[in-house]
């Protein structure tokens, strides 16, 4: 791998991983058409990349996320734990977020063979895009809903949750699920958006944990490594950027026209040429 191939990786994840179109399908397209192989070491710095873009871009919120669940945790001691919820917004952003995190994580743990088989076939992720469109498509036509953080009910989180599990599968955006079902839930575009990015955080870091322990070497140059981390760290941000304000002023179709005429284009391609 080269350095320009290690930017076109990075910006593709970059991009890919916010935007609602599906990052592994992404990489394992432009990881095929550049005749690269999977690198797990390279891989984990571009989670890595993007992690510390979406961090960034959500830095102050972040820091009120952790001073509330310290303050919520010291509210149980108290018993005002309820109360803190009802009265303080981050508090109870903190705890949706929680209970939002968990089913990706079970999924992970306990789907993980069932998901990775999905990748052995790339007609999956022609038909995994399809259903990402197919939500975008869907939530477009929902009510548009009015809910802040405090109108938001734990089964809402659980329901979002759920849809960020299901994204483990190729084709499935994360982004794409989870933001479909916030608006399905209820919730208004802007706050749609910002819990899925929030979301992501613990179901990138855990991503990035989980490769990390199957690192044995790098085994490419520090120039590709900081190349890469780098494209996919300033991409993941403008993306996140970019959807934010798509989202509040225009319409997420183009996204779902995007994931349809990909994925019928890489199951046509499959099927002539298997």
């Amino acid at each position: 791998m080269d350095i320009i191939q290690a930017i076109i990786l990075g910006v593709i994840q970059g991009l890919t991983e916010f935007l609602p179109v599906s990052s592994s399908a992404h990489l394992v397209f432009i990881t095929d058409i550049l005749g690269l192989q999977q690198n797990v070491a390279f891989d984990t710095l571009l989670h890595l990349g993007t992690l510390v873009a979406v961090v960034g871009y959500f830095w102050r919120d972040i820091v009120k996320i952790i001073t509330s669940f310290i303050s919520s945790i010291m509210d149980i001691f108290s018993g005002k734990f309820k109360e803190g919820l009802k009265e303080k917004p981050f508090k109870k952003l903190t705890w949706l977020l929680v209970v939002g995190t968990i089913p990706a994580g079970l999924m992970g743990i306990l789907l993980q063979k069932q998901f990775e088989a999905l990748f052995n076939s790339v007609i999956y992720v022609g038909f995994f895009l399809i259903i990402t469109g197919l939500l975008l498509w869907g939530a477009e036509r929902v009510k548009p809903g009015e809910k802040d953080v405090e109108d938001i009910s734990f089964k809402n989180a659980l329901v979002i949750g759920i849809a960020q599990g299901i994204a483990i599968a190729p084709g499935i955006s994360r982004s794409g699920a989870t933001i479909s079902a916030g608006l399905f839930s209820g919730l208004n575009r802007e706050l749609a958006a910002r819990f899925s990015f929030l979301l992501s955080i613990p179901a990138i870091l855990g991503a990035v944990l989980v490769q990390a322990k199957d690192i044995t070497s790098f085994d490419v140059s520090t120039g590709v490594l900081i190349a890469g981390f780098l494209s996919a760290l300033i991409f993941g941000y403008l993306a996140i950027k970019l959807l934010l304000k798509i989202i509040k002023e225009r319409t997420l179709m183009i996204f779902a026209y995007y994931c349809w005429i990909v994925g019928i284009a890489v199951i046509i391609i499959s099927l002539v040429h298997p």
